[in-house]
């Protein structure tokens, strides 16, 4: 069965594809769920203009992020941690901390997009990356210091 592709897919392709799947697979779960439409003349033209506008918003999406990236990469945050004797360091610096110490300078950005492999344990000067869209991704200066 040929089916149309109104949404991106992994394994079948981009939006406005064509592509050949079995019957079933189509009509109990990629139409049901919106994934895609019977490949018919009509809704070609359907289509098309929803990948285009899908192109524009896409478009605009990387445009502000990339907008966001150049006001975040001037950006550095500090984040205070306690140190005890012999320069021991309690607690760490997590993603929430990050993005709560983000917020107070203006940028709301969503803690799950921080990249951070793990809390940062030590005192020092670190570049955490935020994944800012797909395509897109910046570079925040954290600064760890004494409390």
């Amino acid at each position: 069965m040929k089916i149309i592709l109104k949404k991106k897919h992994e394994i079948l392709g981009e939006v406005g594809d064509v592509v050949s799947v079995k019957s079933g697979f189509a009509r109990n779960f990629l139409i049901p769920n919106g994934i895609a439409m019977v490949a018919t003349h009509g809704n070609l033209k359907v289509v098309e203009k929803e990948k285009k506008n899908y192109e524009i918003a896409e478009r605009r999406a990387v445009s502000d992020a990339e907008q966001l990236k150049e006001k975040l990469e001037t950006t550095s945050v500090t984040a205070e941690l306690q140190v005890g004797e012999e320069e021991k360091v309690f607690g760490a610096i997590t993603s929430h901390n990050i993005a709560d110490l983000l917020a107070e300078k203006g940028f709301e950005i969503d803690r799950r997009k921080i990249l951070l492999d793990e809390p940062i344990k030590a005192l020092g000067v670190y570049e955490v990356g935020i994944r800012l869209h797909a395509d897109v991704e910046a570079k925040v200066k954290v600064w760890a210091v004494k409390q």
